[in-house]
């Protein structure tokens, strides 16, 4: 770009500084709130350390350089590189991961298996950040005042009421205000802990590594335990790749090096030198770091950025279930669009209850946010360790980066991360459990499902024919034909679909003009219009035609059928019947899957959406025909 024509340059610089601004509003969020709880559970729980200077410079220099390695290194300049056309998360991640490990057989399988964990643990991670953000930052009025105590829970929960119910309007209005929200929350955390800082400038010498190795030396295996609780500040650093494809990587590398890791690392020293000048300050150290005046307004800043961090899960946890339907992890889910324009706010009702039902359970169940702390750390680092090897496996195939640098950053990388994962560990008994259960069990779903899929379609493989014998037998002995055009809807392009079977069984007649209609998820985030559609004359009156989407779009079969008047194909919609396929399964005693997750798998099948509301087809158009097929 010419730097002498300044009116471009500035433009530019404005698109950036709009787009990170939004990206502070979304992205930083769940990290952003890190604050109100990370130093606490550091020093207080059953693992707490006794406040002196050595431990409290310890403490802060591994805050610090966690962020810096963690988040900075490994996510801000390595993890986000691998971007999936733009878009990015675990899944994004897994479809490119499993895109360059398309041709060996034997890692297809781990990297399948490590992608959906990682994805499982992200939903556990859904359920935990809104109770504890919320909840942490509700407790601030105990420090205002202890009688006050008794209202945290009940103000928690009606907080997240509310915010559970506004979902289905979409965030479009309150996501404007998103972004001034967290600058001035940024702000704030910046503002506190510089001026406890310049009071006690000796906690600058924090920024030396060596203050955190000595505190991992002197304390051996309890320093291991704090570590559960110093992985607590980088949560939320997964947000940062899951978000890329809504404002793109600049932007958000933009916020966080200008705004929020500087924010962050003056709050975390500030509360640092507080109880260095203060140990008595232990009980919350956030919230004792703010002048007496101000501590109520700072309760309410706090609420909103921890409703704001709870939104931009909610919204992550949305986009992770379509993704999961999209490339064949999870049943059809109802999928309603929240804007016009933006074709990533969506709101899934079955994700949005199952979140707040989950968050009510734990908000009740654990009651304070250092009880939650102990469930927070496995999801968030179990994640980050898949998020780390995926992206390995992009970097050595798909980059083709050398095997040296790839096992250097490995072990860089995977030696936190592992140590942070086992660190939370020990905290299975005291909550850990909880996102690990989730985590399973999200797991378990959608691999049966994918299992249970690829059964299904090899059972109605066997019920059906070859296109090209059925065609060579109507060519020998036509059948009856009737007016109009007959759109059967198929998994397999090369079988014939059983609906079609059924329907020549019964009604003995075809229609003159028949579409052989698959629809296709790719494992790439968005397909071209010019490339959605693909038409091919089989016989006189056949045609395949063959659906591509991408896994973060919503397929729209009417629309689809306007596109083909490139290949001379025009449809009428009143003169054209949609004929499907419901299968009605019957569990077996069978070698390929468990019987009791055939059951599961029925379930599943049972409650999943209707083929006519997931691909948008006008309901009177659209025939039905049944048939039983046996696991």
């Amino acid at each position: 770009m010419d730097m002498g024509s300044g009116k471009p340059v500035e433009m530019d610089a404005r698109r950036l500084a709009t787009l990170s601004l939004a990206a502070i509003g979304v992205v930083y969020g769940d990290i952003g709130t890190s604050p109100l709880y990370t130093i606490k559970e550091c020093f207080g729980g059953e693992h707490g350390l006794a406040v002196t200077q050595a431990n409290v410079l310890g403490i802060a220099s591994l805050v610090f350089w966690a962020l810096i390695i963690v988040v900075t290194l490994k996510y801000v300049l390595f993890v986000m590189r691998a971007d999936n056309r733009g878009e990015g998360g675990i899944l994004a991640l897994l479809a490119l991961a499993m895109h360059s490990a398309h041709t060996d057989k034997r890692r297809m399988g781990p990297v399948m298996v490590l992608g959906l964990f990682g994805a499982a643990l992200f939903f556990g991670d859904g359920i935990i950040t809104p109770a504890i953000s919320v909840l942490s930052a509700v407790e601030g009025l105990e420090v205002a005042s202890p009688h006050l105590a008794r209202y945290v829970q009940p103000i928690t929960l009606s907080v997240l009421a509310v915010l559970f119910l506004v979902q289905s309007r979409g965030t479009t209005k309150i996501g404007a205000v998103f972004g001034p929200i967290m600058v001035l929350w940024f702000t704030a955390l910046g503002g506190f802990g510089l001026m406890e800082i310049i009071t006690e400038p000796a906690i600058l010498k924090a920024l030396n590594p060596i203050h955190g190795a000595v505190f991992i030396i002197d304390h051996g295996i309890h320093a291991f335990f704090v570590l559960g609780s110093v992985v607590l500040a980088v949560t939320g650093a997964e947000a940062l790749y899951a978000d890329m494809g809504h404002f793109g990587k600049r932007p958000i590398q933009y916020a966080w090096f200008v705004m929020v890791l500087p924010a962050l690392v003056l709050n975390y020293f500030g509360q640092a030198a507080l109880l260095l000048d203060n140990p008595e300050a232990v009980k919350n150290p956030f919230y004792l770091l703010v002048p007496e005046p101000l501590l109520y307004p700072m309760i309410g800043l706090a609420t909103c950025a921890a409703v704001i961090a709870s939104q931009a899960v909610i919204s992550g946890v949305f986009s992770l279930s379509r993704q999961a339907v999209q490339l064949g992890f999870s049943p059809r889910l109802e999928i309603r669009h929240t804007s016009d324009e933006e074709s990533g706010q969506i709101y899934i009702p079955r994700a949005n209850w199952g979140l707040f039902i989950g968050i009510v359970v734990l908000v009740l169940g654990f009651k304070s946010s250092s009880n939650l702390a102990g469930a927070y750390g496995i999801a968030v680092t179990g994640t980050m360790v898949c998020s780390t090897v995926l992206a390995l496996v992009v970097a050595r195939t798909l980059w083709n980066w050398s095997l040296a640098l790839c096992i250097g950053l490995g072990i860089a990388f995977l030696v936190i991360d592992l140590t942070f994962l086992g660190a939370n560990l020990v905290k299975i008994p005291d909550g850990g459990w909880f996102p690990l259960m989730v985590g399973l069990g999200m797991f378990l779903l959608m691999v049966t499902w994918k299992r249970g899929r690829q059964i299904l379609s090899k059972r109605l493989a066997e019920d059906s024919l070859p296109i090209e014998m059925f065609l060579a037998r109507q060519k020998e002995n036509p059948t009856h034909k009737v007016g109009g055009t007959a759109i059967y809807m198929t998994g397999n392009p090369e079988m014939v679909p059983v609906a079609m079977l059924h329907n020549l069984k019964h009604n003995k007649v075809l229609h003159e003009r028949v579409v052989f209609m698959t629809v296709l998820f790719d494992d790439i985030p968005r397909v071209s219009a010019k490339d959605r559609v693909l038409v091919e004359g089989i016989a006189e009156g056949f045609y395949r035609m063959t659906v591509r989407y991408g896994f973060f779009q919503e397929p729209n079969l009417p629309k689809v059928l306007r596109l083909s008047k490139a290949f001379g194909l025009e449809f009428d919609v009143m003169q054209t019947s949609f004929f499907l396929g419901r299968e009605t399964l019957i569990p077996s005693i069978s070698p390929e899957m468990a019987e009791w997750r055939e059951q599961l798998f029925v379930v599943m099948s049972r409650n999943s959406v209707s083929a006519t509301d997931f691909f948008q087809i006008p309901a009177g158009r659209v025939v039905e025909l049944g048939t039983q097929v046996q696991l």
